[in-house]
């Protein structure tokens, strides 16, 4: 094992040094990636693909366009490396005008629906995108995960990247600095750190969109991965997919994830409205963890694999999406065909549409002021 460990560093250091250069030959990453694939421009600005890892081998590939994590490595029950996110090969998979996709992205200026696409800050009403069922969705047609962003830093285990948003990007008011910086952890996480400023009155809700599947196999589902979440509510929504502002208990419906259980189990109860309306799962918990990014919001298993997947955030919601919309159209890394349910994301983050529902944990950001969000994936195995 020490040998691989030492293949994956030197793999990590090729890899990094290779974004902004030539590649030697052979220099795929340890998930079997090609860096060359990730190195091109989009609206001008040059993208490339950082590989960063820990001394067990664990491995996580992302890009600098759309701050997206192509690739996730973590060791099985068996101590075999699995790939255990959804993604493409190449960097152009990702354009919009190729594939109107979120995998793996850092999310921005708002993860998820703003209902009708409207704001109100400052007295003033807003028009936003409306790109999803009349709704603004993941920061309009163009949000970050659509972007480039620049690089700040990198190290063997560790990339920052910023994003320059300008006032009136996607309408959204405000010129917004956000960084996004990930780690791999010697504890085997990738740790996400966000943060904002503004000088305007603004929005900001971040989120990554990362669609795992534990089994490291997406041609098979993840109905029989368990999910747990500590969540005693959760936000309904209506045949659009947007909050209806009421907070539900999870007890007694398909919504209770309080004990892990798969995720398949209730999943085509279309019986219970909430699974129609989301045609599947497609909804968010209010996290009973109240912003503690020391208690585990969720729990992801796979009893084919063994591994387990914890998720930590100091946000008050975890939006879990079953992939439902996924219809077999999207060829993936190695071939692969993303049938229904070929991954699940769990996004921490604001609930859907709070700037519109003064009731709830709230997503301003104002001069002076700096925006955090805090989510952590970490992986082990049960043997």
């Amino acid at each position: 094992m020490k040998s691989l460990n030492l293949a994956a560093l030197a793999l990590a250091t090729i890899t990094i040094a290779s974004c902004g250069g030539q590649k030697k030959e052979n220099n795929l990453t340890a998930s079997g990636i090609d860096p060359v694939n990730f190195q091109s421009e989009y609206n001008g600005k040059k993208t490339g693909l950082y590989s960063l890892t820990n001394d067990n081998g664990m491995e996580v590939c992302v890009t600098n366009f759309g701050g997206r994590v192509v690739s996730i490595l973590v060791p099985d029950r068996n101590g075999e490396m699995k790939d255990v996110v959804l993604g493409f090969d190449k960097v152009s998979d990702y354009f919009p005008e190729n594939n109107q996709t979120d995998f793996g992205a850092a999310v921005g200026r708002y993860a998820n629906r703003i209902n009708q696409g409207k704001l109100v800050i400052d007295g003033e009403e807003i028009q936003l995108p409306q790109n999803n069922f009349g709704h603004c969705l993941h920061g309009g047609p163009t949000g970050w995960q659509y972007q480039v962003y620049d690089v700040k830093e990198v190290t063997d285990s560790s990339l920052t990247l910023v994003m320059n948003s300008p006032d009136g990007d996607n309408n959204f008011p405000g010129n917004v600095v956000a960084e996004v910086t990930y780690v791999v952890t010697p504890d085997n996480a990738l740790d996400i750190r966000y943060s904002a400023t503004t000088d305007k009155p603004t929005v900001v809700n971040m989120t990554n969109h990362s669609y795992f599947n534990l089994d490291g196999d997406p041609s098979t589902p993840i109905t029989q991965n368990q999910l747990k979440i500590n969540a005693s509510n959760f936000t309904p929504v209506d045949s659009t997919f947007m909050t209806t502002g009421e907070i539900a208990s999870v007890d007694g419906t398909p919504m209770d994830f309080r004990q892990a259980k798969a995720i398949g189990t209730d999943i085509d109860n279309f019986d219970y409205e909430q699974l129609k309306n989301g045609n599947g799962y497609d909804h968010n918990w209010v996290l009973d963890t109240e912003g503690d990014d020391s208690q585990i919001a969720a729990v992801l298993y796979s009893p084919k694999s063994g591994i387990i997947l914890e998720v930590l955030t100091n946000e008050p919601g975890i939006q879990a999406y079953s992939g439902n919309f996924l219809d077999g159209s999207v060829t993936g890394k190695n071939g692969i065909v993303y049938n229904q349910r070929a991954g699940i994301c769990l996004e921490t983050q604001k609930f859907p549409d709070s700037p519109n529902k003064p009731d709830w944990p709230q997503a301003t950001l104002l001069p002076g002021e700096t925006y955090d969000s805090h989510c952590v994936y970490r992986f082990s195995v049960q043997k």
